[in-house]
């Protein structure tokens, strides 16, 4: 069975980045709820898996403070769209799309991510 999550339009995505799909960890080594950070493609990528089993691949890196820190961010959502707050000043993101929502600011950077097989994948 295959989940997918995170960026928005996915098919235009998923065409231009078929072949960089990176297997990270499997499904049940994250808990929902929570963020884990893992190094993927040479870069800080924080990972959160919603109780839904969706799963969501933003930067580590917090735009505001440059800190890698976003994996010890707040999951919460606003409506409809998960998101994380960062740890250091709880500046808001949507999981999905990376975008602020409590201020103008810095994007946070989202990465397709999926599960195939119970191994989570992502996109960078």
């Amino acid at each position: 069975m295959t989940i997918t999550a995170s960026a928005p339009d996915m098919d235009a995505l998923e065409a231009s980045v078929l072949s960089t799909w990176h297997s990270v960890c499997n499904l049940s080594d994250l808990e929902p709820n929570w963020g884990e950070a893992a190094l993927v493609a040479g870069r800080q990528i924080a990972l959160f898996r919603l109780p839904s089993g969706e799963v969501y691949a933003v930067d580590q890196k917090d735009p505001a403070s440059e800190a890698h820190v976003m994996a010890r961010g707040i999951v919460g959502s606003r409506g409809d769209r998960p998101t994380i707050a960062s740890p250091l000043h709880k500046q808001v993101y949507d999981l999905r799309t990376g975008e602020r929502l409590d201020a103008d600011g810095a994007p946070l950077a989202a990465f397709p991510a999926r599960v195939v097989d119970g191994i989570v994948q992502i996109a960078a």
